[in-house]
Parts: structure tokens; C-alpha cells; sequence
């Protein structure tokens, strides 16, 4: 069973995962995933102080996926090794909480899953660089070759899309300050026009919303797959 939810930016929306807000959980196990759609924050520190929410998430009855957002430190999150599971590369933090990377490919529950994190960050001018703030939130050029070549791998055919950012005109219908100088959009738009899928789930914009049959804006709300 995998469920897709929004933003933790651990503690101050890790809520919705306890069971009073989830209680579904009560009945999953470790062979189970809840996916982040960015902006995780559990590795902000890089230091001892992650430890708590980490430990906490590892206790839980599931694995917790995620993918990063824009409020991350990619400085911390770049001394985790890399390793292969499912068809792609991810970084174990614990060992059921799972970094999914930028451009690959994920066979899950015989479903293809693709997954993207990154945004832009409009608020970067009130944060302080490697600090609370990191260029890296933007994906680099080798990261975008990946994505399309592991698309391409996979015939331009997946079920899941997952990213943090939001394709350019779907953005657009939610918040047009977001839209400005982010670089990652119009690639967004580029597999949005160019990929099959069933559904594509992102986060960044803090509202639930089915915009249509084929795309969600998650924030709270737990969508079972």
C-alpha cells in the first residue's frame, strides 16, 4: 500500500503523520510507503538535532520515501551514501526512511514511479546561504539529463509522477509569485507535454487540491495510490 502527502518541513507539519491524523497506519506494515512530495526538513541540521524526528519516523509501522523540496540542507543530505533499490538510486537516512533522487525511475508495487524533487525558493532573500538556504535546490544540468534519459529508458511511460515543483501552467492556476525566476517549471512543462502517466502528485504550494483527473496538489491530506 503506498500514500502520497505534501511537506512535513519536520516538526512543523510532521502532524499529519501520527496516528490521530493517520490512522490508517495502524494497519501498515514496513512493506508499506508513504511518500513526501519535498520540503522533508528532517536532515536541516546535519548534526544530532536531526536525530529525534528521524528515530520517530523509524518507529512508525511504515516506510517513509521522500523527495526533497527546497527548504532542505543539501549540504547534510550530500554525505549520505547512494545505493540501488527498485530501479533507481536513493539514500537511506534510516533504514526505512528513504530518499528518493532527482530523474529516476522506481518500480513499486508494479507501478513505475517518477520522482523530481527540487523548487525555487521565493523566500531565499530572508535566508542566510548553507545555512537555511542552498543553490542545490535547483536541479543541475546532469540531474535533468538523468530524468529524461531514465524517462526515455522507460518509452516516456510511467504511472506516477512525483515532484515537489509544479509544471509551469499548473503552477500558474495556484500562485503566479511562485512562477517567478524558477527554472524548473518549464521543464516540469516539458515532461507534463512529452511523458504518459496516470497521475502526478507535487507539494510546494501548501493546499490540497485535485486540479483534475491527472494532477493533485497534496499538503495534508494522506491519498492512498
Amino acid at each position: 500500500m503506498i500514500y502520497v502527502t505534501g511537506d512535513t518541513h519536520i516538526p512543523i507539519d510532521i502532524a499529519k503523520l501520527n496516528t490521530k491524523n493517520f490512522p490508517q497506519q495502524k494497519d501498515l506494515t514496513k512493506n508499506d510507503y508513504v511518500i513526501i512530495c519535498g520540503d522533508f526538513g528532517g536532515i536541516w541540521y546535519g548534526t544530532q538535532k536531526d536525530n529525534y524526528w528521524l528515530d520517530w519516523l523509524e518507529e512508525k509501522n511504515f516506510t517513509t520515501l521522500f523527495i526533497d523540496g527546497n527548504h532542505e540542507n543539501f549540504d547534510a543530505l550530500a554525505q549520505y551514501e547512494e545505493c540501488s533499490w527498485n530501479g533507481g538510486k536513493v539514500q537511506y537516512i534510516r533504514p526505512s526512511v528513504i530518499h528518493l533522487l532527482r530523474g529516476y525511475v522506481y518500480d513499486l508495487e508494479g507501478m513505475k514511479l517518477f520522482a523530481m524533487g527540487g523548487a525555487h525558493s521565493t523566500d531565499k532573500a530572508y535566508r542566510r546561504e548553507g545555512i537555511s538556504w542552498w543553490p542545490q535546490e535547483i536541479p543541475s544540468e546532469d540531474e535533468i539529463t538523468r530524468a529524461r534519459q531514465n524517462l526515455a529508458i522507460n518509452d516516456n511511460q510511467v504511472d506516477i509522477i512525483l515532484t515537489h515543483d509544479a509544471p509551469l501552467s499548473l503552477a500558474s492556476m495556484i500562485s503566479i509569485e511562485k512562477t517567478h525566476d524558477d527554472p524548473l517549471m518549464p521543464f516540469l512543462e516539458e515532461i507534463k507535454n512529452s511523458v504518459g502517466y496516470r497521475h502526478w502528485y507535487f507539494g510546494h504550494f501548501h493546499i490540497d487540491w485535485r486540479i483534475d483527473e491527472s494532477h493533485t496538489a497534496v499538503f495534508n491530506k494522506m491519498i492512498q495510490l
